[in-house]
């Protein structure tokens, strides 16, 4: 019955007639389109701040809207959509790997690494691998409604945090329009610490224990922001070896990009941590920094 159940998950996640068969086209693909990119980021930037200035304007100061289980339902989604993410694209992989590998002689490509890193030029946005970063794309989009539900709850609207979601849909875009390399292991990381973290919101959202490690969130996005420093790095160093990677322009645009996102990052996990040290060496010498954190969660 297993081998059943996993035959029938490799054929609906990789081997279906339509991941097959994708195309990415702006006549085939809803939201190929960069008027619907712009639209759309401008939406969302318009939406969040109109609420904020609302919500600042007509509520009392430190009066939140209640959503109930709205939030924690959404992070159940976005865990689920991320985990399936995940499983489709490593499953499209190891089928596009096996494919495609006899035609990697004529692009200087030798191991899988060297394909997930630089993809050949020429390489257009078709078949199972694209197919799951069309889906990645589009879930950018419901991942933008943490920002209206920060907006409701703590009436809280940062930059940072617009100017990453934003970031993040066009770089999305960008892999699908230009074919650019490395988005397979981007998305892999992503979607695995993201099925960690948004499970975790869900689970501590309905009041159950937590994780005894502080700040368990930000360290798994610290996770992620390493991964994407290395697989940089490793596609500059294939580009300049193997003479061109498909798509290195905007895989330049997108470095320019997460080298901002980077800094704010590590702007505000500075920060976090100088909170809990100052935390801690103003408690009272009865309680210990464990008690801080557990106090903290």
């Amino acid at each position: 019955m297993s081998t059943a159940l996993i035959s029938s998950l490799t054929y609906y996640l990789s081997e279906h007639p339509y991941i097959v068969g994708f195309r990415w086209g702006h006549s085939q693909s809803w939201g190929s389109t960069w008027s619907f990119l712009i639209a759309s980021i401008f939406l969302y930037i318009a939406v969040s701040s109109s609420l904020h200035i609302i919500l600042s304007i007509s509520l009392r100061r430190n009066r939140s809207v209640p959503l109930g289980h709205i939030p924690d339902i959404h992070s159940l989604l976005m865990s689920i959509l991320s985990a399936t993410i995940f499983a489709g694209i490593l499953l499209s992989t190891a089928a596009e790997i096996r494919d495609t590998r006899w035609f990697w002689r004529r692009s200087k490509t030798a191991t899988p690494l060297q394909w997930l890193l630089c993809f050949p030029l020429g390489t257009r946005a078709s078949g199972r691998v694209f197919f799951w970063s069309y889906v990645f794309y589009l879930t950018r989009f419901l991942h933008m409604l943490r920002t209206i539900f920060t907006v409701f709850r703590r009436r809280r609207l940062a930059v940072s945090q617009l100017f990453c979601n934003s970031a993040m849909a066009f770089t999305s875009f960008l892999w699908l329009e230009f074919s650019q390399s490395y988005q397979v292991l981007a998305i892999l990381s992503t979607t695995l610490v993201y099925s960690v973290v948004y499970g975790y919101r869900f689970w501590t959202g309905f009041g159950l224990p937590g994780s005894v490690f502080p700040s368990f969130v930000v360290n798994c996005q610290l996770v992620l922001v390493v991964c994407n420093l290395v697989s940089h790095a490793g596609v500059l160093t294939m580009h300049l070896i193997k003479g061109g990677c498909n798509g290195i322009g905007a895989w330049g645009l997108n470095s320019v990009l997460n080298g901002a996102i980077l800094l704010l990052f590590l702007n505000f996990y500075m920060r976090m941590h100088s909170r809990m040290r100052h935390r801690i060496a103003n408690t009272s010498p009865e309680l210990e920094p464990a008690d801080v954190i557990m106090q903290k969660n």
